[in-house]
């Protein structure tokens, strides 16, 4: 989960209590108090869902027009999550002309024009766009509405049983209103039903959460907040009456890490399309007893209930057999299977005007024992899908517990999934990054180069492992990205490249966390300089380990994930070389042998990876002295000393002046060179080398 609170299997619904501070609050303007409401109870997971839920609060404000006090309805606008939020994430309009939009209401088919008027009711120029569920908060009388979604709630709103435990429950201080879309029409249906029965304090709507209201921002949030808990605890105690799901028949699989890591780059190969999967694995309490139980593949089958669910995790599951995931015929039959399912849903479904079939891969695989693995086009999606499933499951276990689990009806589901507007919303992202999809494994993280590559391929959208064998180092390194580029995209791995086995469970680790791999950095190096006499074997050796043996290695245990991807356009991988590759160095012979041999390697990996849509080429740098962890060692001295100058200035001055073009080179030039060779702009380039080295005559290629 990605919030303050957990949920384990054995307490399903877990209860939350009110975190209003008064002190906090009474420092806080009505708007900041709305912010502050919400802010509260988007970042708690037993309230509401990630980017789900909404808020809003009606405050006098002056015109800016005419100078008059008038109503302003703040909600949560498009696309916010009211966990993160800040205030210009509230859509501003005029309350009254909200209420006078009605006039061009004639019925249920005028809920997505009725959206195109809210624009025209904006308040003081505000851009943020008002999400479809204003109406909710307009059509009411009152001051402060919440709407939320929590697994206990959806729980009750997604069962047959839900409408008489609602009554039980609350005993008629709770409405209930049937399934409708999000939408005008249920914000006057809602009105309506609050109206008519002006004892209630909130209303369940089937399949999709509850609203309720109060006369002031903190008796709002603990009016929210108690009903939950009520629904949580009425659930815990029908659920401790026996194990949920018909009792578990499959065993979480004590080797499932290593299964997965196997399994995810071969789904990810095989779900070919516009664009690349990024992948997310989920073993928690709540994915190893459902897809482990005996109810699996019924309600797996059913799909999820609340809009929100469905629209992150698709109309239903792939569900895998444990026995068959060596078999790669089978895996592939499967996923053609899912699409030709999907295409067939589409087809059953499809209005006159809806928007052309969308990628029709799983989202979701359940494997009983291994849990679930999310897939989406970027990571952060492809986490918030397995999240949403994992909601999913609660709601399934709380639903059986109180009567028969109900999903959305499949028509329902496509009109949602198909919805004009959200197609709108669609078409008016950015596009992606030329690097979003792609996975890189960086070696020599830590340092200059590594760090330097690593950056420029997470500026254009890539994930990245980064692999050093300095844990303390790589981590800071990765630390300082996660909060330059958000956690999702880059993970860490403490990886010594003359070691298999660290090698292996770095790119392990890689498939887990992503899905796979699409691009190789091999540029983890050591550097040193003697004399031939003074070359000991041990030195000779320690060098061939990390730069000819560490390359090795790397490209070995790259190469599975790699060429599973040959489907969708193959892969790349970049060595890190050196100008001493191409040009012999005096008193550096073990060094510059080592490195020579990395490039021969390159050079017959090309040839073996070509039919297999695996390019590899090399980047040969030289005297990358700035930011570089090696320069700033013994090599440093040693060259220093071979070439009789100064450890210090000189040194720099030395090396920029024996380049033909008189300029330093720096880690960033050389991460340049790798990115143009990890990315589709040199998707017709293999067995080359390119040298940023500022122009030396001694190693030009021939």
């Amino acid at each position: 989960m990605n919030a303050h609170t957990q949920i384990s299997a054995a307490l399903p619904f877990a209860v939350p209590a009110s975190r209003w501070d008064d002190a906090v609050a009474a420092k806080l303007s009505a708007a900041e108090l709305l912010l502050y409401r919400s802010n509260l109870l988007g970042s708690d997971l037993t309230v509401t869902n990630f980017g789900g839920g909404n808020t809003s609060a009606k405050i006098v404000e002056t015109d800016p027009l005419t100078g008059a006090a008038t109503e302003v309805l703040w909600v949560k606008g498009s696309g916010g999550d009211i966990g993160s939020m800040k205030l210009d994430g509230f859509a501003t309009l005029y309350q009254d002309k909200l209420l006078g939009l009605e006039a061009h209401y004639s019925g249920p088919d005028d809920d997505d024009k009725m959206v195109g008027y809210l624009p025209h009711c904006t308040f003081n120029l505000n851009g943020r766009a008002a999400s479809i569920d204003t109406p909710l908060h307009s059509l009411l009388p009152f001051a402060h509405v919440d709407h939320v979604h929590p697994d206990a709630i959806i729980a009750l709103a997604a069962s047959s049983g839900g409408e008489a435990a609602t009554q039980e429950i609350w005993g008629g201080k709770i409405g209930w209103l049937p399934w409708k879309r999000p939408g005008y029409t249920l914000g006057v249906m809602l009105r309506d039903y609050v109206a008519a029965n002006p004892s209630v304090e909130g209303v369940m709507l089937a399949g999709h959460g509850i609203i309720c209201w109060a006369d002031s921002a903190k008796a709002c949030y603990e009016h929210t907040v108690d009903l939950i808990a009520d629904a949580a605890n009425y659930l815990n105690a029908k659920l401790a009456a026996g194990p949920a799901f018909g009792g578990q028949v499959t065993a979480p699989n004590s080797d499932r890490a290593a299964i997965v890591a196997g399994l995810m780059p071969r789904l990810r190969g095989l779900m070919t399309g516009a664009r690349r999967k990024l992948g997310h694995w989920s073993d928690d309490a709540e994915a190893l007893e459902f897809t482990g139980s005996a109810e699996f593949e019924r309600l797996a089958g059913l799909g999820t209930s609340c809009p929100d669910h469905f629209l992150r995790t698709k109309i239903a599951p792939l569900t895998l057999d444990p026995a068959r995931l060596q078999d790669d015929a089978y895996l592939a039959e499967k996923i053609t299977d899912y699409r030709a399912m999907y295409a067939a849903y589409y087809d059953r479904c499809k209005r006159p005007n809806s928007p052309a079939m969308r990628d029709a891969n799983p989202v979701v695989v359940l494997v009983p024992g291994l849990g679930r693995m999310t897939f989406a086009t970027d990571k952060t999606t492809a986490r918030l899908a397995g999240e949403f499933y994992g909601n999913a499951i609660n709601v399934m276990r709380g639903a059986e517990a109180i009567g028969d689990y109900i999903a959305l009806d499949e028509q329902e589901a496509f009109d949602i999934e198909y919805w004009l507007l959200e197609e709108a919303k669609l078409q008016r992202m950015p596009a992606p990054k030329p690097m979003v999809g792609k996975i890189a494994l960086v070696t020599g993280g830590a340092g200059g180069i590594g760090a330097a590559t690593a950056s420029r391929l997470l500026r254009e959208g890539a994930c990245v492992m980064l692999a050093d064998r300095d844990a303390t180092a790589v981590q800071e390194v990765c630390n300082g990205f996660a909060g330059q580029f958000g956690k999702d995209v880059v993970r860490a791995a403490t990886c010594d490249v003359t070691d298999e086995a660290q090698v292996k469970a770095a790119f392990d680790l890689t498939a887990r966390e992503f899905g796979g791999l699409d691009v190789l950095v091999a540029n983890a190096g050591i550097a040193s300089s003697a004399p031939i006499e003074e070359t000991t074997v041990e030195l000779w050796d320690r060098n061939f380990d990390v730069l000819a043996q560490g390359y090795f290695l790397t490209a070995k245990h790259a190469w599975p994930l790699l060429k599973v991807m040959k489907a969708q356009g193959g892969t790349s991988v970049v060595f890190i070389g050196s100008k001493n590759a191409v040009a012999a160095a005096s008193g550096a012979s073990a060094y510059a042998s080592a490195k020579a041999a990395a490039n021969h390697l390159a050079r017959c990996l090309a040839l073996e990876g070509a039919p297999e849509g695996i390019r590899v080429n090399v980047v040969n740098p030289d005297a990358v002295i700035k930011g570089s962890k090696i320069w700033d060692g013994d090599w440093r001295k040693e060259r220093a000393a071979n070439n009789k100058i100064d450890p210090g200035a000189e040194l720099e001055e030395h090396y920029r002046n024996r380049s033909m073009l008189k300029r330093d080179v720096l880690p960033e030039d050389i991460a340049e060179a790798t990115y143009w060779l990890a990315s589709e702009l040199s998707s017709k380039s293999t067995g080359n080398m390119i040298n940023v080295d500022a122009g030396n005559a001694q190693a030009f290629t021939r």
